[in-house]
C-alpha cells in the first residue's frame, strides 16, 4: 500500500513569533530613544492614574446608586405599608371568613398598586383566630429569600421598618440584586388583633445596568484619555527631542571633522539659546583648529626645509668623516677614537634626518604607496638574512616560522621591509641574547607577521607609549644599534597606510611580541591570523626548531643555542 504525500503550501506554514528578538529591540529602543522612553513612562503613569480614578469613581457611583435606590425603596415601602394599615384600621370587623380573606386580597392588591413591587408576602405571626385570613404570597415571591434573622427582627419590632440585600430570581433564570423590606400589619379580628409579617421585594437590576453603563463609559473615556495623552506627549516631545537629535547629529559631524556644520536658530527660547551657544562653540573650535593647523603646517614646512637644507652639508660631512675613518689606522689612538665617534654620529645623524623627512611627509599627508605583489614570508626571509650578522653579534638566534604567507599580496615592499627591519632590530637590541622568533601566517582576509623576543619586556605604562615619537622605555640603557626613537612611530604609520594594524604585547620578564597585520586586496580587516598574546606552548615550539637549551626568562645573560 502506497501512502499519500501531502504537500503543505509555504504560505500556510505559520512561523513562531520571535519574542526574544522583539524584547531585545524594545530594550535597545528603551536605552537609545529618549522620546520612546518618555512616552512609555508618561503613558504608563497616565494609565495608572486613570485606572485608580476610574476604580474610585466606579465605587463611589455604585455606592451612591445603591444608597439612592435603597432610600427610594424604603420610602415607597413605608408609604404603601401606611396606606395598607390605614385601610385595615378603617375596615369593619366581620365574622365572615370569606370577607376577611377578601380584605386580605384587597390589601395585597393595594400594596402592589402603591409600590413598584410585585413580590409581596404576608405571613401570620403566632396563633391566629379562626376567622383570620390565610397568609398571602404572590406567585413570583420565593419564600427562601426571607432569612430567619430578618423575620426575627420584624416579629420583635412591630413599629420599625427592616430591610436586607438579597438575590432575587429573574425571568431569565439568573439572579439579580434586590432589597427585601419587612413590616408588621395589624389585622382586625372579632376577638382582638391578628399580626402579619409583610415582605416586599424590589428589583435593583436597573441600578446595576446603570452602574454597568457608567463603568463601561468610564473605561472607554479612560482609554481615550490614555491615547490622547500619549499622542499629546509624542507631539510635545517631538518638538523638544527633534532639536536635541539635530544637535546630537551635528555634534557627531563636528567630532568627525566637519567643522562647517551649524545648528539653525529659530526664536528666542531655551533651544534657540542652546543652538546659538553651540554655533559659537563650533566657531571657536573651528578657528582654533585652523590656527593649530596653520601652526602645524609651518612646523612641518620648517622641519622639511631644515631637513632638505641639511642634506647637502651632511653629505659633505659624511664623505669627509668616511675618509677620516678610513685613515684612522695612521692616527694616534686618541685621534683614531675621535674619528670612529665622528663616523658613527654622522651616520646616526643621517638616519635621524631621513626619519624626520619621513615623519614630515606623514604629517603633511603626502605619502604615496607603491604597491606590488610581494610575499610576506619571502620578505621576512630577506630581512632576517640581511640582519643575520647583527643578530650574531648580539648572540641572538633568529628563527622563522612560516606556515603561511607565501602567496603574494599587494603591498609597498620598501615600507613593509622597513617595518620588519625595525621590529627585528628592536628585538635584537632588547632581546638579551635570547632566541627571537619571527612568525608569518595568513588566511583568506589578511596576512600577519609577528616578532617575538624573550628579553626583559616592558611595563604596562611603557606598552601604551611604545609608539610615541622619541620615546624610550628605559632612557638609562645605551643604544647599541643607534636608533633615533622614530622607528616604531614610522612603522605604525606605514602599517596604517596599508590599512593594517601594528600592535604590541609585553610583560616584564617574559619579553615582547609585535604583531603586524595587513589586509588582502583592500578587504576590511577583522582579526589577525596570528595571536597577539603568545600561548604557553611557545617554548615547546622553539625546542622543535632545534634549540638545545630551554629558554630561561629570568636570566639576564645569554642563552646558548
Amino acid at each position: 500500500m502506497t501512502g499519500a504525500v501531502r504537500t503543505i503550501p509555504i504560505s500556510r506554514v505559520r512561523r513562531p513569533i520571535d519574542w526574544r528578538g522583539i524584547r531585545d529591540r524594545l530594550a535597545t529602543l528603551w536605552r537609545r530613544s529618549l522620546r520612546f522612553r518618555t512616552i512609555v513612562i508618561a503613558v504608563a503613569l497616565t494609565a495608572a492614574t486613570i485606572l485608580v480614578t476610574c476604580v474610585a469613581m466606579a465605587l463611589v457611583i455604585q455606592n451612591e446608586l445603591f444608597t439612592a435606590r435603597k432610600d427610594q425603596v424604603l420610602l415607597e415601602a413605608q408609604r404603601a405599608t401606611a396606606a395598607a394599615q390605614a385601610t385595615l384600621d378603617a375596615a369593619v370587623d366581620s365574622t365572615d371568613p370569606a370577607a376577611a380573606q377578601t380584605l386580605m386580597n384587597g390589601i395585597a392588591t393595594r400594596l402592589s398598586q402603591q409600590s413598584s413591587s410585585d413580590l409581596i408576602a404576608l405571613y401570620r405571626i403566632g396563633p391566629a383566630s379562626p376567622l383570620a385570613p390565610q397568609p398571602f404570597i404572590s406567585p413570583a415571591f420565593d419564600s427562601g429569600i426571607v432569612t430567619d434573622a430578618l423575620r426575627t427582627q420584624v416579629q420583635s419590632n412591630p413599629d420599625l421598618q427592616w430591610w436586607q440585600s438579597v438575590a432575587l430570581p429573574s425571568d431569565t433564570g439568573r439572579e439579580v440584586p434586590g432589597i427585601l423590606v419587612g413590616h408588621q400589619l395589624r389585622f382586625p379580628a372579632q376577638d382582638g388583633v391578628d399580626y402579619y409579617e409583610l415582605y416586599m421585594g424590589y428589583d435593583l437590576s436597573s441600578a446595576s445596568q446603570t452602574l454597568a453603563f457608567v463603568q463601561v463609559l468610564l473605561w472607554v473615556v479612560g482609554l481615550v484619555l490614555v491615547v490622547l495623552i500619549g499622542a499629546i506627549a509624542w507631539v510635545v516631545l517631538r518638538s523638544v527631542t527633534t532639536p536635541i537629535a539635530d544637535a546630537a547629529e551635528t555634534s557627531a559631524k563636528l567630532a568627525a571633522g566637519d567643522l562647517g556644520v551649524r545648528l539653525p536658530v529659530r526664536g528666542e527660547d531655551e533651544l534657540a539659546t542652546l543652538n546659538r551657544s553651540f554655533n559659537a562653540m563650533a566657531d571657536s573650535i573651528e578657528s582654533q583648529i585652523k590656527e593649530l593647523a596653520d601652526l602645524s603646517l609651518v612646523q612641518q614646512r620648517f622641519v622639511s626645509d631644515v631637513s632638505h637644507e641639511l642634506r647637502t652639508p651632511l653629505t659633505t660631512i659624511r664623505l669627509a668623516a668616511d675618509m677620516i675613518n678610513d685613515q684612522r689606522a695612521e692616527f694616534e689612538p686618541t685621534t683614531a677614537r675621535a674619528a670612529e665617534l665622528l663616523h658613527a654620529q654622522v651616520q646616526r645623524f643621517e638616519v635621524l634626518l631621513t626619519d624626520l623627512l619621513e615623519i614630515s611627509r606623514y604629517d603633511a599627508g603626502s605619502v604615496q604607496l607603491e604597491l606590488e605583489p610581494t610575499s610576506m614570508a619571502h620578505l621576512a626571509e630577506d630581512v632576517i638574512a640581511s640582519m643575520e650578522q647583527l643578530a650574531h653579534q648580539h648572540g641572538s638566534d633568529v628563527r622563522l616560522v612560516a606556515p603561511g604567507g607565501y602567496t603574494p599580496i599587494d603591498m609597498d615592499g620598501r615600507r613593509v621591509r622597513r617595518i620588519v627591519r625595525n621590529l627585528l632590530g628592536n628585538a635584537i637590541e632588547h632581546g638579551e641574547g635570547r632566541p627571537i622568533v619571527v612568525s608569518v601566517d595568513s588566511d583568506r582576509d589578511a596576512v600577519a607577521l609577528s616578532v617575538r623576543d624573550f628579553g626583559l619586556g616592558m611595563r604596562a605604562d611603557d606598552v601604551e607609549r611604545v609608539f610615541d615619537r622619541f620615546w624610550r622605555a628605559d632612557p638609562s640603557r645605551v643604544r647599541t644599534i643607534g636608533g633615533t626613537g622614530l622607528g616604531l612611530s614610522i612603522a605604525l604609520g606605514d602599517a596604517r597606510l596599508h590599512g593594517g594594524t601594528l600592535s604590541v604585547w609585553s610583560e616584564l620578564g617574559h619579553g615582547s611580541n609585535f604583531l603586524l597585520t595587513l589586509p588582502r586586496d583592500g578587504r576590511p580587516l577583522g582579526g589577525s591570523p596570528l595571536p597577539l598574546v603568545p600561548d604557553d606552548e611557545q617554548g615547546g615550539a622553539l625546542e622543535a626548531l632545534g634549540l638545545t637549551q630551554p629558554i630561561s626568562l629570568g636570566r639576564t645573560g645569554r642563552t646558548p643555542s
